[in-house]
């Protein structure tokens, strides 16, 4: 069974290829943990961040966004001699920043669910590509979708980033066409039915 060449560094790469990278995510709170790990993999790998992905968990209180925006001085300094995540204050005060920012967001558009998807269309864009050299680093949308998110006050969330959490939540089919997942995951989740 063929897959992404990516995912085959590591068992846990590969698990997370085969069970969640790509995968349409419409749940708040993972939507949330997403932005705040792909924020954390800036200038690092991801596996580096997957591995630290259950002590971030237990370190952010399960990523929940109303608990992270009160994080206050004093958390952000417990955070900082957290061994299990990475340490780097802008990081860690850009994930309290974004909490909050995420709260807003939700309360203008009802979820950050429906805000964020609203880029897409509402629908997965499915790529085609032939090889891991043929995949965009960021986008167009990701451009347009990083200032807006940097005009409502987050952090850590430029084009690049951005478009690494289209790829990560399944705005966007990014598998490439002999991945098995790529067929897999457009017959897993069908596109909603049109409207008469």
């Amino acid at each position: 069974m063929s897959k992404c060449s990516w995912a085959l560094s590591s068992p846990q790469m590969e698990n997370y290829h085969d069970a969640e990278w790509g995968v349409p995510v419409h749940d708040d709170r993972l939507l949330f943990e997403f932005l705040v790990l792909e924020g954390a993999q800036a200038g690092l790998s991801w596996s580096t961040v997957l591995n630290k992905r259950e002590n971030y968990r237990q370190a952010f209180d399960h990523f929940d966004p109303e608990t992270v925006a009160r994080y206050d001085e004093q958390k952000i300094e417990e955070l900082l001699q957290n061994p299990g995540i990475i340490r780097n204050r802008l990081k860690v005060q850009a994930a309290v920043a974004n909490a909050k920012a995420f709260l807003a967001v939700q309360e203008d558009f009802g979820s950050f669910d429906e805000y964020i998807w609203r880029f897409v269309d509402g629908v997965p864009v499915v790529n085609h590509w032939r090889t891991l050299e043929q995949i965009p680093v960021s986008t167009r949308v990701s451009e347009i979708l990083s200032r807006d998110l940097k005009k409502r006050g987050f952090k850590f969330v430029g084009s690049t980033i951005c478009y690494a959490h289209m790829q990560a939540t399944g705005m966007v089919n990014d598998h490439t066409i002999d991945c098995f997942r790529h067929a897999e995951i457009i017959n897993q989740y069908p596109l909603p039915e049109e409207e008469e």
